[in-house]
């Protein structure tokens, strides 16, 4: 009775996109959405499919999945990529550390004009609205999964959501189907694996349609925030500079739930999941609304929201390099510590009084003490030239200082000391920061 209602729907969804890239675990839901997506194949020549396997070395028996994937594709005449990784479980536990990992994964496989094909399905969708709903999220979380998402340059699809797990078991089994069990499946201490073994069967018995129920009120969640997406996005826009720090004086002007919204959206912006409201009014109270000479944050996981000059920014946790001291030998590339690029010598805009043979040079971070810079008659601290050029609090620590010896020459791209003064053109240091150079180098 499935068979003609799945082929279908997975055909609509598809629509015109030929190029996919189908997540394959071996289990009940992603053999199904394989061995459909192989009879759209025999319709229709031109589909290019491919599998991707993640190995992710939680299980005794990962290696026996592995095998059954590449056995089944092998059967059924499917390039299949087999792809290792490391699971950091103290960082967010094994679910979420994962479901990390293995997007990792697909963003660095897909091609271009590839889309990624996922087995999600109804009740995948039920027990994400119940943990947002656990969560005491709001419409954001509660819309759920989309069967169609945006992801960086490509889309994920999910042309199962309207399916539940007793109908692709019957289907998969209607056409002898075989597919393995994770037995991770069985362990309770997993949110998922509790509603799905102990909850949902017990609402399901009570009210058959409780899961399509479920899919209607996530979807309705979903169109609301679409329409507040559309509402609210040009007026974010005239929010933000160049950089998309956002001006905390043009958003005052409004109700503290149209603030919230719009600072909802700002950091989804950036790409970091969605804040409690707890957080929100911490950083309503303690970042917003803190004393003006103060150095306020809020940490949200990997990132953190600093105020600085009237402007809120999102930006990554840093590390504390103020112990950091690099020996460099001018003739080479020095890479510098978390993600800061690295220094060139022989080209840029930054001319410094070369060292002597004896001298040693040094890259530091953090520096101290009072200093005078070319073209002054007075010295100064360093803490107050921070100020005075308006550099962040959080770039203080984290830009390159050029010691010969022990004495401090230059911070990079802010100012050079009267020691760093050129005195004879021929007898110059010549440097170029580039700070993206570590997305190369990855």
């Amino acid at each position: 009775m499935y068979n003609n209602q799945l082929i279908k729907q997975v055909e609509y969804y598809l629509g015109n996109n030929k190029k996919l890239l189908v997540a394959f675990s071996g289990g009940l839901d992603s053999t199904v959405l394989l061995y459909l997506l192989l009879q759209l194949y025999q319709k229709n020549s031109t589909l290019q499919i491919r599998a991707i396997h993640i190995h992710h070395g939680l299980s005794n028996f990962s290696d026996t999945w592995v095998n059954h994937c590449r056995w089944q594709c092998a059967i059924w005449n499917i390039s299949l990529i087999i792809q290792k990784v490391h699971v950091d479980v103290h960082i967010d536990g094994v679910e979420a550390a994962a479901r990390k990992m293995r997007y990792k994964v697909f963003k660095n496989t897909l091609q271009n004009d590839e889309i990624l094909v996922l087995a999600q399905h109804l009740d995948d969708q039920c027990e994400t609205f119940l943990l947002a709903l656990k969560r005491g999220s709001g419409p954001a979380g509660l819309s759920g999964m989309s069967i169609c998402t945006n992801f960086k340059k490509n889309l994920i699809l999910r042309p199962l959501m309207n399916f539940s797990r007793f109908q692709l078991q019957n289907y998969a089994k209607s056409n002898n189907l075989s597919w393995i069990e994770d037995d991770s499946n069985k362990n309770l201490r997993f949110d998922r694996n509790f509603l799905r073994i102990k909850i949902l069967p017990l609402l399901t018995q009570r009210w058959p349609y409780f899961s399509s129920s479920v899919f209607r009120s996530a979807f309705l969640c979903y169109k609301q925030e679409k329409l507040l997406d559309e509402l609210l996005n040009k007026e974010l826009n005239a929010l933000l500079t160049e950089d998309k720090a956002l001006i905390i004086k043009k958003l005052l002007t409004r109700s503290l739930e149209h603030c919230f919204a719009l600072l909802r959206r700002w950091i989804t912006l950036h790409n970091v999941c969605l804040p409690s409201l707890k957080q929100l009014h911490c950083l309503w109270n303690e970042v917003i609304f803190s004393r003006i000479d103060a150095k306020p944050q809020l940490k949200l996981k990997f990132y953190q929201i600093r105020r600085f000059h009237g402007l809120l920014y999102l930006l990554p946790l840093m590390e504390n390099l103020r112990n950091i001291q690099i020996n460099w030998s001018q003739d080479t590339r020095v890479i510098l510590p978390d993600k800061l690029g690295h220094i060139i010598s022989g080209k840029g805009d930054i001319h410094l009084r070369a060292p002597s043979d004896k001298q040693k040079v040094s890259i530091r971070f953090g520096g101290h003490g009072i200093i005078r810079i070319i073209g002054r008659v007075h010295s100064r601290s360093i803490k107050k030239l921070w100020k005075e050029f308006k550099i962040p609090p959080w770039e203080r620590d984290r830009i390159p200082l050029i010691y010969y010896d022990e004495q401090l020459i230059a911070a990079l791209n802010v100012f050079i000391c009267e020691e760093g003064k050129i005195l004879n053109n021929k007898n110059v240091l010549q440097l170029f920061w580039d700070k993206n150079s570590y997305v190369k180098n990855k």
